[in-house]
């Protein structure tokens, strides 16, 4: 489950699992229940949290926005359970998307001064394969053909005072038919258009952090045998 709470990456783990200390920047007890917005710098590890401790967590995240918090991470005894209580806590809404592929480019689309990958919510009784397709030929104006999936996100957002938690679908499409593309205006898309290598690697500077992140996992299944092998497909 990688969760993203305003942009910010999330991780629940097995406590059993263990964690590279030095991985992170701050690491706090989860007997500490004084947790301050001045201690969460960088990359944050949270050992042996408790239910109640995310909770709180959660609530001061979407609460303010902690610029120079990077990443957090959380050790419990039972993933399983935490999952459980954090997805109780949001209406779950479902959203598919795609990474499109042409000739060794990557399609993007710039929306709210960002770039951005196609996707969109699925329509009611639509399964996450229609729905990515059609919301990605409808968000470009083009025709694609479905390949493997990539990964899923959980994002974190407030809309109208209700904690909505979107999944979103990924997966690999190829472009049949890009003679009439152009963004799809009325969804605040304000370009489209094709990275190569080297655009790519800019406009990721201006993007968002699950986007880099569902970009990441594209390019680790090209080059994995095993790209089905990733927790995040499950």
């Amino acid at each position: 489950m990688k969760l993203f709470v305003n942009s910010i990456p999330v991780r629940i783990q097995k406590l059993s699992e263990g964690v590279d200390i030095s991985d992170y920047d701050v690491i706090v007890n989860g007997g500490n229940k004084n947790i301050y917005v001045g201690m969460l710098l960088g990359d944050v590890l949270i050992n042996n949290a408790s239910i109640a401790q995310i909770d709180r967590m959660f609530k001061l995240m979407r609460r303010k926005r902690l610029q120079k918090l990077r990443s957090i991470t959380f050790t419990v005894d039972d993933r399983e359970s935490a999952r459980h209580f954090v997805k109780s806590k949001f209406k779950i809404v479902k959203a598919g998307g795609g990474v499109v592929i042409k000739d060794g480019c990557l399609l993007m689309i710039y929306r709210l001064n960002r770039w951005d990958l196609p996707k969109g919510k699925l329509e009611k009784d639509e399964d996450w394969e229609t729905g990515a397709k059609r919301e990605v030929e409808e968000e470009c104006n083009i025709k694609v053909s479905m390949q493997s999936k990539i990964c899923s996100t959980w994002h974190s957002y407030s809309l109208n005072g209700k904690n909505i938690l979107k999944k979103t679908a990924w997966y690999a499409m190829s472009c049949d038919d890009d003679s009439q593309m152009k963004p799809q205006i009325t969804e605040d898309i304000q370009a489209v258009e094709w990275k190569n290598t080297a655009a790519l690697k800019e406009a990721l500077f201006n993007t968002y952090p699950s986007i880099r992140y569902v970009i990441h996992c594209y390019q680790d299944s090209v080059n994995s045998a095993n790209p089905a092998d990733r927790e995040e497909n499950q």
